[in-house]
């Protein structure tokens, strides 16, 4: 389980985060979406434990991003928004060193990356160095290294971003995999089809505030909408209305 308390962050004296709170549970699909600076990204990377913030906390399985970083980064797989691949390594070397980084060896390792290889679509480039790959593929391989060790809580940003139709459905069929197993997923999508045909929650941040948090129905009968993109824009133009503030959370 994914939990956010009162986080804040500044960048040169610009309030990025402004106390935000939500959670992403165990066994859900939680979308956090937001206009472009609304401090998504940011709020990731804090979770992933690559920043720290000013002020609240960021807790992974109660584990606190910011005092307990190596037991965060046991629980967590990544697709970071930026990818970065090592050109020299193959798609297989790169999920094989991600997969020894977290004490994968042996039989068992090499069985975990033969079922990602075949998932994502990734066999015709699998043993070929990275250097040249295309978005799509490059989206694979940091996708494939972060599930390898498969982790409890999974946090993807712009899962599907570059892949074309048939490869963007194997993801999301393998993201509600992830759901129906247990795991907490945390997602951040521009595509609302994709937030929509996924999310069990969606948090909506805008300005460094969380304006809506709910389930996509909750948030259908607080804003009187029943496209999500009309209620994304108008949890936005809202400011700081929460609107349909979590219904059942318990």
């Amino acid at each position: 389980m994914i939990e956010v308390q009162g986080l804040r962050k500044s960048f040169n004296g610009v309030e990025v985060l402004r106390g935000i709170d939500f959670t992403a549970r165990d066994g859900e699909i939680t979308g956090l979406i937001g206009p472009n600076g609304a401090g998504k990204t940011t709020t990731l990377r804090m979770l992933y434990t690559v920043l720290r913030p000013d002020g609240g906390r960021a807790l992974v399985d109660g584990h606190d991003a910011s005092l307990d970083r190596l037991q965060v980064q046991r629980r967590i797989g990544v697709l970071p928004d930026n990818r970065g691949l090592y050109p020299r390594l193959t798609a297989r070397e790169h999920v094989r060193y991600f997969g020894r980084l977290h004490g994968l060896t042996g039989a068992e390792l090499e069985a975990r990356i033969d079922r990602l290889v075949d998932r994502l679509g990734m066999a015709d480039f699998a043993d070929r160095r990275s250097k040249g790959y295309s978005k799509g593929q490059t989206l694979k391989v940091a996708l494939a290294r972060a599930l390898v060790h498969e982790p409890a809580n999974v946090m993807l940003d712009e899962p599907t971003n570059g892949l074309d139709i048939a490869s963007s459905r194997a993801v999301r069929d393998l993201i509600r995999e992830i759901r129906d197993q247990g795991r907490c997923v945390l997602f951040s999508s521009h595509i609302m089809g994709e937030v929509e045909a996924l999310c069990d929650r969606i948090v909506v941040i805008s300005d460094g505030l969380i304006v809506a948090d709910g389930n996509p129905e909750e948030l259908r009968q607080a804003t009187g909408h029943g496209n999500l993109e009309e209620v994304f824009l108008t949890a936005v133009a809202q400011g700081g209305t929460v609107v349909g503030a979590g219904g059942d959370r318990a």
